[in-house]
């Protein structure tokens, strides 16, 4: 069996980027971040890019900073930029890894999601149909970046209709390409990934998140602009707004996190029950990991 790609999934604060970078490293390999806000220059430490481990291991990485905080980055863009950074690894003779917590983008490769033909394959709308509403949003405003028609993104199957519709008069610039990755999933216990979560939390207020927050807002990006990020960006906006002292805005947004870390685990199963096989391992053993990366490339 031929592997076009390796992937790291987990939740948040499992350690993906230390994982994959030291594979990389080891299997002669670049990372492709599927991260929908890691895309951004200036949202480091918030986003969490851990750029040091890069340097330290010496990996090249691709889809981090390559977009302005005011630009619109969405899953079309992602697609693109996927492809386009695969072929550059893969003419380079590398292995490509792609790491990251957005199920959305991860998707959209291990199931090859092909968007500008959806209306012809009656099981891309059955993929529509499992997706959340707030991601069928995002599919839809991707595909008109100049929506008007705002009772579009009122009703769950109007949204599914207007991205048949638009699908359908749209080029066949992404999904072309149908990859066999290498899955590997970093498990944890439940209540170890909660004290990962606080403890990095806590960690990141330590090295100036709230600072970070405070400089995109003097360099123009407005309180709502922000909050459309989500998770750290949003609520400590309302902390920076006045809305929330400091002990509230901790506590919200160490429970979004938690919330959000059940989502992402909920996606990945929802992976695995539509077919993509996914190898769990404990992020603190990497032997095992490495070893059975290695048996598996060595298969083919």
């Amino acid at each position: 069996m031929s592997y076009d790609l390796i992937t790291v999934v987990g939740v948040t604060a499992t350690g993906k980027t230390k994982l994959a970078v030291r594979l990389a490293s080891d299997f002669n390999g670049e990372i492709i971040s599927a991260d929908s806000r890691q895309v951004y220059k200036g949202m480091d430490i918030g986003t969490g890019k851990d750029l040091f481990e890069f340097k330290k291991y010496n990996v090249n990485y691709h889809l981090i900073d390559i977009c302005e905080p005011s630009e619109e980055y969405n899953l079309f863009r992602f697609t693109d930029d996927f492809y386009i950074s695969f072929n550059e690894i893969k003419r380079r003779n590398k292995l490509a890894f792609l790491a990251g917590g957005t199920g959305l983008y991860i998707s959209s490769i291990l199931q090859s999601y092909n968007l500008p033909k959806i209306i012809e394959q009656e099981n891309e709308l059955n993929k529509l149909s499992s997706i959340s509403t707030a991601n069928l949003k995002e599919i839809l405003i991707g595909l008109k970046q100049n929506l008007h028609n705002t009772t579009d993104l009122n009703d769950r199957d109007r949204i599914i209709k207007a991205i048949l519709v638009e699908s359908s008069v749209r080029k066949n610039i992404s999904g072309s390409m149908k990859l066999k990755s290498l899955t590997i999933g970093i498990n944890l216990d439940r209540e170890e990934i909660k004290q990962r979560i606080t403890s990095r939390l806590k960690k990141r207020f330590t090295e100036g998140m709230i600072e970070e927050v405070q400089s995109l807002k003097k360099n123009g990006i407005s309180s709502s602009k922000l909050e459309s990020f989500g998770l750290e960006y949003k609520i400590i906006c309302q902390h920076i707004d006045g809305k929330l002292n400091y002990n509230d805005m901790f506590q919200k947004l160490n429970s979004s996190i938690h919330a959000f870390a059940k989502r992402q685990m909920t996606w990945f199963r929802k992976l695995e029950r539509e077919g993509v096989e996914i190898s769990w391992f404990s992020p603190d053993d990497y032997s095992s990991i490495r070893n059975f990366v290695s048996e598996k490339l060595n298969e083919q």
